[in-house]
């Protein structure tokens, strides 16, 4: 995902369960992001799961296994 400009980032907190910013961001190792605006980052986990989904689907489409 590409950022541009000054604007704010956004981040899904792992550990809090809340969007946070530059400014009151948990470290790294606790956030997902950054998004462009804060209702990107509260559909974080959705979105992992998402493509969590897929990846699984494909993975399976690539062993020879239908699912």
């Amino acid at each position: 995902m590409s950022i541009s400009g000054s604007g704010s980032r956004y981040y899904w907190c792992l550990r809090h369960h809340r969007v946070e910013t530059d400014a009151d961001a948990c470290a790294a190792k606790y956030r997902l992001g950054p998004y462009a605006s804060a209702a990107e980052a509260e559909h974080a986990l959705e979105r992992v799961r998402e493509r969590n989904a897929e990846w699984d689907a494909e993975d399976a489409r690539w062993a020879g296994e239908e699912t």
